[in-house]
């Protein structure tokens, strides 16, 4: 479990060190107009159309070959796409082919991520007690979530420690040859890791789905949609409540990029702090009334939270840290909640068909839909205001849906 944890650190490092390092890479694979930030988030919206193409893919073989070989060939794809990225040439060698490469790369790394998170989920939650699934489950956010403090620390210091020429020439490459080094290491050590006990029943019993992809379609198509519902207000309050706000506050002239960045360090530790007392709150009282106090909250504090962080000042942090904590304990309480939404046989492909789909959605794109609708309206509550709309429509989905915890499920 420790290693399967760890390796979320690696994967949420890159992944989000793109977003956080956005400002940068948009000036060194774009060069220094304008439209910089625009392509850059595009590129991101492009790339996370990938991830459930990569649950799909590697959901059908973790189904069928096991969770262990699916983590084993997520890990190393993304090793591969993060040295490729650190060695790209730049807008100034090449041109425009340069972020047509970057694009193209981040494509291959959210593929991998997209077989890589729902293994890791299924891993943790399948090998914990039933008592502790919620706890141990969230341990894939708390992860994930480490790895994001450790990209938004390696954006900002390297942007505070090296002058802009050699920033935009080569010091951009450090932080992705880091990031290589340390999937590298975990590629090794997870060669370790045992198969789940639940994948293990499914080979004695004989009962290992053949077409799993068809098979959830087929039976469970409600769970399919909770699931969306779920990872949709996750992806939501993570991606625009969290990962953008280094980029808004820069876009709105709050902040600088350097205090910009170090907000985001801010926001990580309060994730990592809030996720395991939500994964143990879910077990105690269940996820659906955790899920329905988290709605409420995603409506009525994301457009006043976002207002205040324009405003500037001490508010700013104080907002960013209400929308980290918001943002985490829906990704707490989201992971185990969406995996027990199915049966052991074929939980990869429903987790793939339904809650990464609509983190591709509502993860993928928000970002750059809230960037230009701040552009377009000069409302800078906008952000807040989207994440409300999704609020209230998910709300609904959580207060019909039964209880999966299995201390508190009704017999």
């Amino acid at each position: 479990m420790v290693v399967a944890a760890l390796s979320t650190v690696v994967e949420w490092y890159d992944f989000t060190l793109y977003l956080y390092f956005s400002t940068v890479l948009g000036r060194v694979f774009f060069g220094t107009g304008p439209q910089s930030m625009t392509e850059i988030l595009g590129g991101f919206a492009i790339a996370y159309l990938m991830r459930p193409i990569g649950a799909l893919v590697f959901g059908h073989f973790g189904d069928r070959m096991g969770r262990r070989l699916t983590m084993l060939g997520s890990m190393a794809l993304m090793t591969v796409a993060m040295l490729a990225t650190a060695m790209l040439p730049t807008y100034a060698q090449i041109g425009p082919l340069a972020g047509v490469m970057l694009i193209g790369l981040r494509c291959l790394m959210s593929f991998s991520v997209g077989g890589e998170y729902t293994s890791v989920v299924a891993y943790l939650m399948e090998g914990a007690k039933d008592s502790r699934r919620g706890l141990i489950t969230s341990c894939a956010s708390a992860a994930s979530e480490i790895g994001a403090l450790l990209a938004a620390g390696a954006a900002a210091l390297t942007v505070w420690a090296m002058p802009e020429d050699a920033l935009v020439s080569w010091g951009w490459r450090l932080p992705f040859f880091f990031g290589a080094a340390l999937a590298s290491l975990v590629l090794i050590t997870r060669a370790t890791l045992e198969e789940t006990p639940e994948f293990l029943r499914q080979k004695d019993a004989g009962t290992v789905p053949k077409q799993p992809i068809r098979q959830t379609l087929t039976l469970h198509r409600s769970a399919i949609a909770r699931g969306f519902a779920i990872s949709a207000l996750g992806s939501i309050t993570y991606y625009v409540g969290i990962t953008y706000v280094p980029a808004f506050l820069d876009a709105t002239g709050t902040m600088p990029e350097t205090r910009a960045l170090s907000i985001s360090i801010l926001a990580a530790l309060t994730v990592i702090l809030v996720t395991p007392l939500i994964g143990l709150a879910s077990d105690h009282f269940g996820r659906r009334p955790i899920l329905l106090i988290l709605a409420l909250g995603g409506i009525f504090l994301p457009t006043a939270m976002f207002a205040i962080m324009a405003g500037g000042g001490v508010a700013t942090w104080a907002a960013a840290i209400v929308m980290a904590a918001l943002g985490g304990a829906v990704s707490a309480v989201g992971a185990v909640a969406t995996a027990e939404q199915f049966p052991g046989e074929g939980r990869l492909s429903g987790l793939a068909l339904g809650a990464t789909t609509a983190t591709a959605i509502f993860g993928g794109i928000t970002p750059l839909a809230a960037h230009l609708l701040v552009r377009s309206s000069e409302w800078s509550a906008a952000p807040g205001a989207m994440i409300a709309c999704v609020a209230s429509c998910v709300i609904i989905v959580f207060w019909r849906m039964p209880e999966t915890a299995p201390g508190c499920a009704k017999p």
